[in-house]
């Protein structure tokens, strides 16, 4: 019949889908710094979702996407960023490079708009750097997830959680690459862009 698929010399199936064809995807993004469901894998490619996360898998294996489960039962894919080439500069925990970032990310943590003066000023832009630091590891986090393992090392001499994470997080959101949620408690992400390439993981 003319319906009838393909088989191999071992009469098993031949796989339609080219295993590199999620990428082509991600390529023709109109916003390169979304990341994909497997649901828009397979709507693209027209297939099922048992092969989009098949394909997907296969190519998180070979090291050319990076995935995370966000929420209860929902993931996500996404291309991983490269340092340049002419970067020499060590990496620091964190992903972002020794001496805490490129330059204009460093320049926009300096200018942010956090309350103090002095010492006092200084710690709360070490804070506002450990936690985009910890969204670039992080690219789907919430408000608790902040206060859990960012306020404890860098409280910048704030005695509630509370009172940091409301001078915090209006500086965080105006940092490059972050997406805030629209809605209290909701998660954060960060989807990166052109300006700032970390590495991730």
């Amino acid at each position: 019949m003319g319906g009838e698929r393909e088989r191999n010399e071992h009469g098993q199936y031949v796989d339609r889908i080219p295993p590199e064809a999620p990428l082509e995807v991600f390529e023709s993004r109109t916003d390169a710094a979304r990341p994909l469901t497997a649901t828009d894998v397979m709507e693209a490619l027209g297939c099922s979702r048992r092969t989009a996360h098949n394909k997907l898998a296969e190519l998180v294996d070979r090291g050319e996407l990076e995935t995370r489960k966000v929420g209860a039962r929902s993931r996500v894919w996404w291309v991983p960023l490269e340092a340049a080439p002419d970067e020499g500069a060590d990496v620091a925990p964190g992903g972002l490079e020794d001496e805490g970032a490129p330059a204009q990310i460093a320049e926009a943590i300096r200018s942010a708009d956090l309350p103090g003066a002095g010492r006092t000023l200084e710690a709360r832009r070490e804070a506002l750097r450990a936690a985009y630091a910890y969204i670039v590891d992080h690219p789907s986090a919430t408000k608790s997830d902040f206060l859990e393992h960012v306020y404890p090392t860098h409280p910048a001499e704030y005695e509630t959680a509370e009172g940091w994470w409301n001078a915090i997080q209006p500086a965080l959101k105006e940092l490059p690459g972050v997406d805030p949620p629209e809605e209290r408690g909701h998660i954060w992400n960060f989807l990166g862009d052109d300006r700032f390439k970390p590495t991730l993981g």
